[in-house]
């Protein structure tokens, strides 16, 4: 595939350099020159009126939860989290394929190229991913406190499940851990062993809400980092989620330990969580930090371009001052979400993967535009609707040209979803 005369190449490269009217070969899944006058018998894509730049990663949701969008959505989180765990005892394979595909062409028409999952029935979640062509990191989700499947059969299924996709070009298998509030300390402890073993990730919500903090404090003695601190579980396989509790010398052991950290400032917002994770004080660290949306349930969109621009205003407003700019987000949500996922991307480089999204030049939303308000334009004005096709791993996964197509696939699924859910609304 030959990306021809792109207008403006977003590079994300050590230098953050932007391009124009250069060419992009690609050849096997890997960007493989970047030039002027390129040729070959390669597909070719005029890009003339697009800016190009590297997919985003949405490095924490619960992808089948756009079940869910709409269904609850003024309650704090303790509230919600009991509604939602209510309507998801009725959940089946089936819907959960469905929600799993929404989810999924909403990332992909969005200009999401990679995600890190926390849900039920990962094995229905992989299927999907495979055929629609996006990169996901899934596993089995540990939450022995409060769920009736027993910890050794979790374990179990979390181990085959790994087994199974070690190797997969598209997965990465992890291991979820629910939160030090839903696991127990065998929970927590094996789940992790589990994921040492096969050095695979390990993906848990850490210091969401002041209640989390505060029930660890007075049944651990100790914060929420602390304790897995104290668990002997930290390591630079940890994925912790939130974190807008977090103290000052907790950040230092996730620093000691190389943790890796995603902040969802949308969802903590709408669930009024207050708290607020310090972003810049970690990136400055050297704390890898990326981004995430957080399930549609808690969010109700899964729209990266939105999450960049709220992970800015949130910061403005908490700590009153501009230190976080437009570049930062726009690096956590590209290079960091491509460390955190494990993945060589998140650059327009030679050698790198081609996770690729390109973006209407000519959207009324983002102009007038030129190349010193570029950056800009993408976190503060672009949202997902400006996403004109989105490539991974080298093939074409969405365009503009597909909408049709999808069409009617989209209504089955709209109308099964909303069947499902004014069914269990009527059982309640």
């Amino acid at each position: 595939m030959i990306l021809k005369n792109c207008k403006f190449i977003v590079t994300q490269d050590t230098s953050r350099r932007i391009l124009k009217n250069k060419d992009i070969l690609i050849e096997n899944g890997t960007i493989v020159e970047i030039g002027e006058n390129l040729s070959g018998d390669d597909e070719v894509i005029d890009c003339s009126d697009k800016i190009i730049m590297p997919g985003l990663i949405n490095a924490h949701t619960h992808a089948a939860m756009t079940l869910m969008r709409g269904y609850y959505d003024d309650a704090e989180l303790d509230e919600w989290l009991r509604k939602m765990w209510s309507l998801e005892r009725r959940l089946t394979p089936r819907i959960i394929e469905l929600a799993a595909k929404l989810a999924i062409y909403e990332m992909l028409s969005h200009g999401v190229t990679g995600f890190i999952d926390m849900y039920f029935y990962p094995e229905i979640v992989a299927q999907v991913v495979k055929k629609m062509g996006i990169r996901a990191a899934l596993g089995y989700t540990i939450m022995d406190r409060v769920s009736p499947i027993p910890l050794d059969r979790r374990l179990k299924e979390s181990k085959e499940f790994i087994i199974k996709y070690k190797n997969d070009p598209l997965i990465k298998p992890l291991v979820n851990i629910h939160s030090v509030y839903a696991c127990t300390r065998e929970g927590i402890i094996e789940g992790c062993k589990l994921a040492r073993e096969f050095n695979v990730n390990v993906h848990i919500h850490v210091s969401e809400t002041r209640r989390e903090v505060y029930q660890c404090k007075k049944e651990h003695g100790m914060f929420p980092v602390e304790y897995l601190a104290h668990l002997g579980v930290l390591s630079k396989n940890i994925i912790m989620v939130h974190l807008g509790w977090v103290t000052s010398w907790e950040i230092d052991l996730i620093k000691k330990f190389n943790c890796k950290v995603v902040h969802c400032p949308t969802s903590n917002m709408k669930l009024a969580t207050a708290g607020s994770l310090p972003l810049l004080y970690m990136l400055n660290k050297g704390i890898i930090v990326g981004l995430g949306t957080d399930g549609a349930a808690s969010n109700n969109v899964l729209d990266m371009f939105r999450e960049m621009k709220n992970a800015v205003l949130l910061q403005r407003h908490s700590f009153w001052n501009t230190d976080v700019k437009a570049q930062h987000v726009l690096d956590i949500a590209t290079i960091n979400g491509a460390k955190i996922l494990g993945i060589k991307a998140g650059r327009i480089e030679k050698g790198f993967s081609a996770d690729i999204i390109a973006l209407d030049l000519y959207a009324v939303n983002i102009n007038p535009i030129r190349e010193d308000n570029l950056i800009s334009a993408i976190v503060y004005a672009a949202t997902g609707s400006n996403v004109e096709f989105t490539i991974v791993n080298g093939k074409l996964v969405y365009s503009l040209d597909y909408e049709g197509h999808r069409l009617r696939e989209l209504k089955i699924i709209y109308r099964e979803l909303n069947k499902f859910i004014i069914e269990s609304n009527k059982s309640d």
